[in-house]
């Protein structure tokens, strides 16, 4: 029986092995045995942890959510106006915690694995529910509902799109430009902004 203080440790180091496989190979296409090696434990105590590889994937997936919930409030909580909440919102998503390759990875394959898996699709929509209520948060002070409603699915659209397309190139992500786009959207969006 493995002592309890290391039990948090290891299950992280299992995530974190997990995120670098999945980034290292592209796809799910990891092997229990695979993630434990980068973890430094034995595939038995892999399965102990987490039983079989969908359960740990989940637990990634899950992870991914929670590190990126703990970002958005923590700039949220600091954003002084409704627009400054949107800009928030956006470059939260990519920032240096969230917007490397082997997150970006992550993400496709969720997105290409919640096709056959219900909880993880389920752990998505979680995800685009948060995203477009974050977007709400400041788009609401700005633009009338229905308008803010229509803003905030083209801004999760683009952030979502260019995740997408960031997995499909080489290299280091661009967040700088990724920001840019998503900025020159919502500018162009508010600039026709309808008076309350």
């Amino acid at each position: 029986m493995p002592k309890v203080g290391m039990e948090p440790l290891r299950r992280k180091a299992l995530i974190d092995a997990t995120i670098s496989a999945i980034g290292e190979r592209g796809s799910l296409d990891v092997t229990m045995s695979e993630i434990a090696g980068r973890a430094g434990v034995s595939s038995a105590l892999a399965h102990h942890y987490f039983g079989a590889k969908d359960e740990l994937l989940f637990a990634t997936m899950r992870h991914i959510l929670a590190e990126l919930t703990i970002d958005m409030k923590r700039v949220l909580h600091a954003a002084a106006t409704a627009r400054a909440r949107v800009s928030a919102v956006v470059a939260v998503n990519f920032s240096d915690a969230q917007f490397r390759p082997e997150i970006i990875a992550a993400w496709l394959a969720f997105y290409v694995e919640a096709q056959k898996s219900s909880d993880l699709r389920r752990l998505l929509r979680i995800y685009a529910r948060r995203l477009h209520s974050n977007l709400m948060s400041g788009l609401t002070g700005i633009l009338p509902h229905r308008e803010a409603d229509r803003v905030a699915e083209g801004t999760a659209a683009l952030i979502d799109g260019l995740y997408i397309r960031r997995a499909l190139k080489d290299g280091v992500p661009d967040a700088a430009t990724a920001i840019a786009l998503v900025e020159d959207y919502l500018e162009t969006k508010l600039d026709k902004r309808s008076p309350q």
